[in-house]
């Protein structure tokens, strides 16, 4: 049951997201001269459907008991951590010339590490 609910809390939140994507792009490619207050509003709408997944993530993390929510904050950790180590380590490399990475590539990172630390953590409490 707590997994449809998410499912479903989640699914609406990622269509919200779709659709205020392809509305922003479409109203802001076709008025390219729009002031920029309504520009970065439009620009930003999408964000809306973001935030309606970040409340269904976290409705669900109450929704666990203690030991996968002990399990979800490893792995959250790590990739907090991990993210912090490898976004820095790099910044310094774009210091001796590397090309510079656009902020785009932080969630996934974040996403990759939060997921090995599910094995990892899942495995550490098996």
């Amino acid at each position: 049951m707590n997994s449809k609910q998410y499912l479903k809390e989640l699914g609406l939140a990622l269509l919200a997201y779709a659709a205020l994507l392809i509305a922003s792009i479409a109203w802001l490619n076709g008025d390219p001269n729009l002031g920029s207050p309504w520009r970065d509003l439009i620009a930003l709408s999408p964000m809306l459907g973001g935030g309606l997944a970040v409340w269904a993530i976290l409705r669900q993390l109450r929704r666990l008991d203690e030991l996968q929510q002990r399990v979800q904050f490893e792995a959250l950790a790590l990739a907090f951590a991990g993210t912090a180590f490898i976004s820095f380590s790099y910044g310094f490399l774009e210091g001796l010339g590397y090309p510079r990475l656009s902020m785009f590539v932080i969630w996934p990172l974040m996403a990759v590490l939060w997921m090995l630390g599910l094995l990892l953590a899942a495995r550490r409490y098996k």
